[in-house]
């Protein structure tokens, strides 16, 4: 079974010698509230195109629907003048912004003689052309085969028949479509074994980092934000980072160290963007599991886009929906700052003065940068990590100054001294170094 559930690269002719020709289409249906501008969503299912290689976006255009065609999803009549225009156009693909049932995508293939994608099936595209890790491929395999089972109406005429069978294989009378929907069971139910045991090696990595008394900083923002221009500004790493939407696709962690001296992990996260597919945002919950594991996250913002805010608002739900504890330090990094003109940086930057938390900035120029290493610096002076060491005998006044400050967890003593494990913040442990180093010299 193929990784993608559907195969784009034999539309654009003999031997793929030519771009394959889309048509992306937005269904703006006026019993739905989507609670954004039509021609907003349009150009964003553009940029959806264009991130996947290969497709050459011939035509966009917003179809006005009253409500959605059962059968057809627009009316005999627009399905016949778009026709024409893809027919004119030798359009290979039509993309749809939005949910395309199987029985209405059969259709309009069959009416249109064309393939279609929906907005699922698009990203998913995108995803396993981008997946690059283990458990990125594996997700995007389960994800692709629980978006195909649902699809298994689609004109395949030999789902019509019976045919018999040992009752091992698929007893009598069994429908083609059931063995097929049964196949795909059995697939995912062997991805969701292989991913199990990832995840145990990946909690074993988290674990191993949590020894290291490093807070962890997790990237999070809506796609095409600017997080990877970030992160390689600041580890000098050589991560995908283009004007294009899903350009990270699998987590990306490195040791960093601030501006400031402060020493982190940065974590890199996947995009977000509205309208997620059900089976991404339940195959990469575990890829964003990092976020839940984070000190500070980091939401940064591409403020220079018309719908700035509304994708604020989306990445908030995805939070709220992953489970971020309410106590997890946030900042607010409103990036692209050099985007605006002078007019809009000024009243931007007034907002972002009266708001706390909030930095304007920009992560190609370093406009704002050093305000915002500050103030996470500051709040992660104030994350608690554990350690344990060993103070001498002769310490008494370091070790009195622990208890003062109750972060001792538990004590021993050995033949060299009392060991002590801690759970501490930087800045106690700064004060403690300090402390120490005058009890020696003293």
């Amino acid at each position: 079974m193929s990784r993608t559930p559907v195969d784009v690269s034999d539309l654009g002719g003999e031997g793929g010698t030519r771009p394959t020709r889309a048509y992306v289409l937005h269904p703006d249906i006026r019993s739905v509230d989507r609670g954004r501008l039509p021609e907003h969503a349009l150009a964003e299912a553009q940029a959806l195109a264009h991130a996947l290689p290969g497709l050459e976006v011939v035509g966009a255009e917003v179809v006005r629907l009253p409500k959605a065609h059962p059968g057809l999803l627009f009316g005999t009549g627009k399905v016949d003048e778009l026709g024409t225009r893809i027919g004119d156009l030798d359009v290979d693909l039509v993309l749809i912004d939005g949910p395309v049932s199987p029985v209405q995508q059969r259709n309009l293939e069959r009416a249109w003689d064309v393939k279609l994608l929906d907005r699922t099936g698009l990203i998913l595209e995108i995803f396993a052309d981008r997946a690059r890790t283990r458990e990125g491929v594996l997700q995007v395999d389960l994800a692709a085969l629980s978006y195909q089972r649902t699809r298994l109406v689609r004109a395949w005429t030999h789902l019509e028949r019976q045919r018999g069978g040992l009752g091992f294989v698929g007893g009598p009378g069994e429908t083609q479509i059931e063995a097929d929907r049964r196949a795909i069971d059995e697939q995912m139910v062997r991805l969701r074994r292989q991913l199990s045991k990832v995840a145990k090696t990946r909690d074993l990595h988290r674990a191993a980092r949590k020894k290291v008394p490093f807070p962890v900083v997790a990237l999070v923002g809506y796609t095409n934000a600017g997080k990877s221009t970030l992160f390689n500004r600041l580890t000098g790493a050589d991560v995908l980072a283009q004007d294009m939407l899903f350009a990270t696709l699998d987590p990306t962690m490195r040791a960093v160290t601030l501006p400031t001296g402060k020493q982190v992990i940065l974590s890199d996260t996947v995009g977000f963007i509205s309208d997620l597919p059900t089976q991404l945002v339940a195959a990469f919950r575990a890829t964003l599991e990092e976020v839940l594991e984070a000190d500070l996250i980091v939401h940064v913002r591409d403020i220079a886009h018309s719908e700035t805010e509304s994708q604020a608002q989306n990445v908030r739900s995805i939070l709220a929906e992953l489970g971020v504890r309410d106590e997890t330090p946030l900042i607010e990094l409103w990036n692209k700052a050099d985007l605006l003109d002078e007019e809009g940086a000024e009243s931007v930057s007034r907002r972002a003065e009266r708001a706390e938390g909030v930095f304007l900035a920009s992560s190609v120029t370093g406009q704002g940068l050093d305000a915002f290493f500050d103030a996470a610096t500051m709040v992660l002076d104030d994350v608690r990590h554990h350690e344990t060491f060993t103070l001498g005998f002769g310490q008494g006044r370091a070790r009195a100054w622990l208890f003062e400050q109750g972060i001792v967890e538990s004590e021993s003593q050995t033949d060299e001294g009392f060991v002590l494990q801690v759970f501490w913040t930087d800045r106690q442990k700064r004060n403690f170094r300090d402390l120490r180093a005058k009890e020696s010299g003293s």
